[in-house]
């Protein structure tokens, strides 16, 4: 399963959940393939929708949808969907880089500090970076006060390449 979507109707703002089945895209056998959409975003709503069927229930973090999965269909895997493991991942990176010149320098990071100007090229995945942001990184964790960046920064770039890997077992694998 899938996350929401928002849209705006005359009557006000109004929320779809979209079911997708990934099974073909954890297979290798195709890409995923839309299963239903469902009106609204709640509990009751996706409920009513597992109590259909399901083995694996891939989903966002809305904890609406896990107590719906979990009452309705309590032998079934629920998973976060990499999308959103993914954000989630970069998310704790981005307030490690802003606490980090907090600690240092007692406020927040301006437009020519390091850490600041570093960080768009902190969520590029590895593979993509260039010549000019390799650099930029290197010099970046040279000093010993950005270890704690470093470190969220290679958890990200792991949880990146997991999901990029064509050997899906590669997530299992330790660090």
């Amino acid at each position: 399963m899938d996350e929401h979507v928002w849209h705006h109707t005359r009557r006000g703002d109004k929320y779809v959940t979209v079911i997708i089945d990934l099974t073909p895209h954890r297979d290798g056998t195709g890409p995923a393939r839309l299963l239903d959409m469902v009106e609204g975003r709640s509990k009751q709503a996706f409920k009513t929708w597992l109590a259909q069927r399901c083995e694996v229930v891939a989903m966002d973090g809305f904890t609406g949808y896990k107590t719906a999965a979990a009452e309705e269909l309590p032998d079934a895997v629920t998973v976060m969907d990499p999308f959103h493991v993914v954000r989630l991942t970069g998310d704790a990176l981005d307030k490690c880089r802003r606490r980090v010149p907090l600690a240092i320098y007692g406020h927040r990071g301006f437009k020519d500090d390091p850490l600041y100007k570093s960080r768009r090229t902190l969520h590029t995945g590895t593979d993509l970076l260039t010549d000019k942001q390799r650099d930029r990184l290197r010099a970046l964790f040279a000093d010993n006060a950005h270890v704690e960046v470093e470190t969220t920064w290679g958890i990200y770039q792991h949880m990146i390449s997991a999901y990029r890997d064509t050997d899906k077992r590669v997530a299992d694998r330790p660090w």
